[in-house]
């Protein structure tokens, strides 16, 4: 137990949390905070872990019907590219991944804060390419799902099927690249011990998101996370030039 870093448990939870509340997921969160007391390759696997207790609980929690439609145009399309990215990332090198996530993070939260108003048209042909740009994403860098989110926000589903909706997606993401990360050698002896806190933690950040949903609007928190999305992003770039 004394090999555990509780801080770093702690910061998962507030990521689960502010990932519930401003709709974008907690890898986006996760993943670069992960990166201050892991290597990149280990954040990846323990991401892809700890996102298949925190999908099950918010199925189980938000579930009021699946969009079956959105599950096979987004959902297959993903599923093959979070392969693909799961693999390529293998051959690319940590201090490059942690700065493409770094300015992925910065171009996202300025195109969010930029154009708040902005719409995908909902269409097969994006809902495929939104699948497959996502699953690449979440292959690759460890986070995808805000991609997902815009593109099944223009459907504009009731919330509850929405977030059950892309939960599904996720776990079928996230089964699939758990796969390919253990494969990669990412997910290692070391970090089993995390396993189960993560699973907790999963849980218990998704019903502490939820509960604090009903007490926040969504749309004034999601400015809030599109900042701090922002000012994580810059601090990984910027942690790459110290370094």
């Amino acid at each position: 137990m004394n090999n555990i870093n509780y801080l770093f448990l702690v910061f998962a939870l507030l990521a689960e949390i502010i990932g519930t509340i401003g709709g974008f997921g907690s890898s986006v969160f996760f993943v670069p905070l992960g990166n201050f007391y892991f290597d990149f390759h280990t954040v990846l696997g323990l991401t892809a872990v700890f996102h298949l207790s925190s999908n099950l609980s918010k199925i189980i929690l938000f579930k009021k019907g699946l969009d079956k439609n959105l599950l096979l145009y987004i959902g297959l399309p993903s599923v093959i590219f979070v392969i693909i990215g799961g693999i390529v990332s293998r051959y690319l090198d940590i201090v490059l991944l942690e700065l493409l996530l770094g300015i992925f993070l910065v171009v996202l939260s300025l195109l969010f804060l930029v154009k708040q108003k902005l719409v995908i048209e909902p269409n097969k042909e994006n809902s495929i390419t939104g699948g497959i740009l996502s699953g690449f994403s979440a292959g690759l860098l460890g986070t995808g799902g805000a991609i997902r989110g815009l593109t099944m926000a223009a459907y504009n589903l009731e919330k509850s099927v929405f977030i059950a909706t892309s939960a599904a997606i996720d776990m079928m993401i996230d089964a699939t690249r758990t796969v390919v990360y253990y494969e990669n050698g990412y997910i290692t002896k070391d970090i089993i011990i995390y396993i189960p806190f993560l699973f907790v933690i999963g849980l218990v950040g998704t019903y502490l998101g939820k509960r604090i949903l009903h007490y926040i609007p969504q749309d004034k928190f999601k400015n809030l996370s599109l900042v701090l999305i922002l000012i994580i992003g810059l601090i990984t770039i910027l942690k790459q030039f110290l370094n």
